[in-house]
């Protein structure tokens, strides 16, 4: 059973709003390289949209009736979102789920010294990454730093076109044969992707005597690249060394968004897994002006890692969040919120493996997601024998099926690769863990977890119309 290439199936009309859900989903990218810096693009979103903070309903009071619109941010790393609908809450929600965070290199709490009068920041890799793709290329640095006042300075270095990059060195091929030998996962270790941040050391202008000038000069003599950078942070952002301690800063590769290809019919960027899903998820949620279940999109932090802490889908936020809302609906009870959960079906909305030709031999080819084929569906993830999966049951899939038909929505199915050949996780389990039904449908993506990842712009926005369908018609 083979699928077909849907760009030939889109009217002149429908092109035009390709492109643009295009060019806004860029314009997310280059605004949101960070999980902070998504929620803070959500937010802006959904507040222009209608969608009330939830803690601002609490304290007003306010009852919540179908129509309304609720949001709550955890710890400025995820956000959920609530478009009530009209039916009562014990017959479930349609929940998209995806993820905002992005394999990428953290700094240390401990990060700046100097070797050989350059500087660098320590560094401890988030996620499944290819440490080799990492080196020689220009990388920004992102996030925040908490002093010990309470005051947050945020930082943004790079990808502004005025602003310096940084970057991690590595050994010339001139001097590389033993380097040559080593395995792809040895050429570069983890404790080597430091990157580097200064080589000019600090001049001190001293007016003192020749003699107490040359016992100063002795004495600043270590480590000056290391006190210039620490001045130039000190001038710019008013922060200390010690101010590294608390300190969420990530680095991530410099550069914006792009179009790919001669025909502009991929998009070139640095986190699309995952947010090439969250983007339309939201998108879907604004889209919509009324349900009959109520709507629900999940976009969470930590999925990289497991899925762990507090801002992780495996904290209670989710469920203490939509206690509250089923409270201020006038419908909380533990059992209510129980029935809700499990009554509830859900995409999770994650990407998986596009079909790349030039590493054919690790794909299945009649069971793979293609490029510009359409919204892709993972019965289940996991690895090798169905290890850690969620595993879709037939009559839901079934259902999702009637409701594309109906809505013209074209999807693929697919696995992760080979069988034998390792494979990945989503969120999709643990939303199942509530009896609800689960599905992975997302975006095929090429070049998963580098750098720089490529979409279809045809797969987001058959994504974003299937998103859509399942909001308004999913009731199982």
């Amino acid at each position: 059973m083979e699928t077909k290439n849907i760009w030939s199936k889109y009217s002149a009309t429908e092109l035009k709003k390709l492109e643009a859900l295009s060019g806004e989903y860029i314009d997310f990218l280059n605004n949101g390289k960070t999980e902070r810096e998504c929620v803070d693009s959500i937010v802006n979103m959904i507040e222009n949209a209608g969608y009330v903070e939830l803690q601002k309903a609490i304290k007003t009071g306010r009852k919540l009736k179908a129509g309304d619109k609720i949001y709550a941010v955890n710890m400025n790393k995820s956000v959920v979102m609530f478009h009530i609908g009209k039916k009562l809450f014990n017959d479930g929600m349609n929940i998209l789920g995806a993820h905002i965070d992005s394999p990428r290199l953290d700094v240390k709490q401990n990060p700046l010294y100097e070797d050989s009068e350059i500087a660098y920041l320590d560094t401890h890799y988030y996620g499944g990454v290819k440490k080799y793709q990492w080196v020689t290329i220009p990388l920004s640095l992102h996030g925040v730093i908490v002093k010990k006042d309470g005051n947050t300075v945020e930082i943004n270095i790079g990808d502004d076109e005025d602003d310096p990059v940084f970057f991690i060195s590595d050994l010339l091929i001139h001097l590389s044969s033993e380097q040559l030998e080593k395995k792809a996962s040895k050429v570069i270790e983890g404790e080597a992707l430091d990157i580097i941040v200064g080589n000019r050391p600090l001049v001190i202008k001293n007016t003192a005597s020749s003699k107490s000038r040359a016992n100063s000069d002795k004495k600043d003599e270590k480590d000056k690249v290391k006190s210039n950078i620490l001045a130039i942070l000190k001038e710019k952002y008013d922060i200390e060394e010690e101010d590294f301690l608390s300190a969420e800063l990530e680095v991530v590769p410099a550069g914006k968004a792009r179009e790919a290809g001669f025909d502009r019919s991929m998009i070139l960027a640095y986190g699309q897994d995952d947010r090439v899903c969250a983007f339309p998820t939201v998108k879907a949620m604004l889209e919509i002006k009324s349900v009959e279940r109520t709507a629900c999109a999940l976009l969470v932090d930590k999925e990289e890692i497991g899925s762990v802490g507090a801002t992780g889908m495996r904290s209670r936020f989710f469920e203490n969040i939509l206690a509250e809302v089923m409270n201020l609906a006038g419908s909380y009870s533990d059992i209510a919120l129980r029935r809700c959960l499990t009554a509830s079906c859900m995409l999770s909305s994650d990407v998986s493996a596009g079909f790349d030709p030039t590493y054919a031999s690790s794909f299945e080819k009649k069971n793979t997601a293609y490029l510009g084929h359409g919204i892709v569906f993972n019965k289940f993830t996991g690895s090798r024998g169905k290890s850690g999966s969620n595993d879709a049951n037939a009559e839901y899939i079934a259902h999702i099926r009637d409701i594309y038909a109906r809505d013209d929505v074209s999807f693929q199915t697919c696995e992760l690769g080979k069988v034998d050949l390792g494979g990945g996780g989503t969120i999709a389990y643990i939303l199942a863990l509530y009896g609800m039904n689960v599905i992975d449908a997302g975006v095929a993506v090429l070049n998963m977890h580098a750098p720089y990842e490529a979409t279809s712009k045809a797969d987001i926005y058959e994504t974003f119309r299937g998103y859509i369908s399942f909001l308004k018609n999913a009731k199982m």
